[in-house]
C-alpha cells in the first residue's frame, strides 16, 4: 500500500481557487468565488498555525504577479495554474487540498461535493473530506466523492495526494449568503482539517 513518508515533514498545501483576474463563479449578490475560496483558505491557515501544522499556500491575497509574456487573460490562467502545479510537484511530501465554490445555472441545487486527484492516497482523503462535509453541512445530500473530471488541470497534474473541496454553490442565494459568513468559513476550515488529520492518522497507522 502506498503511503506518506512518515520521516518526513508532510506539508499541507492550502490552494485558494481562482485568484487575480480570474474570479471564478459570481453569485447573485455580486460576491466572487475566488473572494470565498481566500476567505476559507485563510481560515484553514490560522488552524495550521495554532495547532503547528506545517502548511504552504499557493497564494495569500487577490494578487497576482503574471510575467510580461502572459498578455492574454487564458495564458494568464494557464500560467497560473502551472505555477501552482509546479509548488505542489516540488514538495517531497505535500497533500493538497484546493478550495472551490460551486455553480449551476439553475438556483436550487446546494450542498458539497469533493473529487479526488490521480494519486491513489487522494481517493482516502476525498472520501473522508467528502463524508465529514457532508455530516456537518448537508446531511441530507446524497452526492459522493468523484475522481476529478479531466477538465480540472490541477487535479490531473499534481502528484501528491490532492483533493478539490466544492464548499457550496454561490448560485443557491441562500446557501451563497453563509459561505459569504466568517463563522461558517471557519466550519469549512475546521472539517477540512480535521479531515486532513484523520487521513494522515490513517496512513501512517496502516
Amino acid at each position: 500500500m502506498l503511503a506518506l513518508a512518515v520521516d518526513e515533514e508532510t506539508v499541507l498545501i492550502i490552494d485558494p481557487g481562482h485568484g487575480g483576474l480570474d474570479g471564478g463563479a459570481v453569485a447573485a449578490d455580486g460576491s466572487r468565488e475566488s473572494d470565498v475560496n481566500l476567505a476559507v483558505a485563510l481560515r484553514l491557515r490560522s488552524l495550521c498555525i495554532v495547532f503547528g501544522i506545517p502548511f504552504d499556500m499557493t497564494r495569500s491575497t487577490d494578487a497576482l504577479l503574471y510575467p510580461p509574456d502572459a498578455e492574454s487573460i487564458r495564458a494568464k490562467k494557464v500560467w497560473d495554474q502551472q505555477q501552482r502545479v509546479k509548488q505542489c510537484n516540488s514538495c517531497e511530501n505535500a497533500v493538497l487540498i484546493s478550495i472551490h465554490q460551486n455553480y449551476y445555472p439553475d438556483p436550487r441545487p446546494a450542498g458539497i461535493q469533493v473529487f479526488y486527484g490521480e494519486n491513489p492516497l487522494s481517493k482516502a482523503l476525498g472520501e473522508t473530506a467528502h463524508e465529514n462535509l457532508l455530516r456537518s453541512l448537508c446531511p441530507e445530500s446524497r452526492r459522493v466523492a468523484a475522481p476529478a473530471p479531466d477538465s480540472i488541470y490541477l487535479m490531473k497534474s499534481v502528484r501528491c495526494p490532492a483533493i478539490l473541496a466544492e464548499c457550496g454553490f454561490l448560485s443557491n442565494p441562500s446557501e451563497a449568503e453563509k459561505l459569504n459568513q466568517p463563522p461558517y468559513q471557519l466550519k469549512i476550515a475546521s472539517i477540512l482539517l480535521a479531515s486532513y488529520l484523520q487521513f494522515r492518522q490513517a496512513e501512517n497507522n496502516a
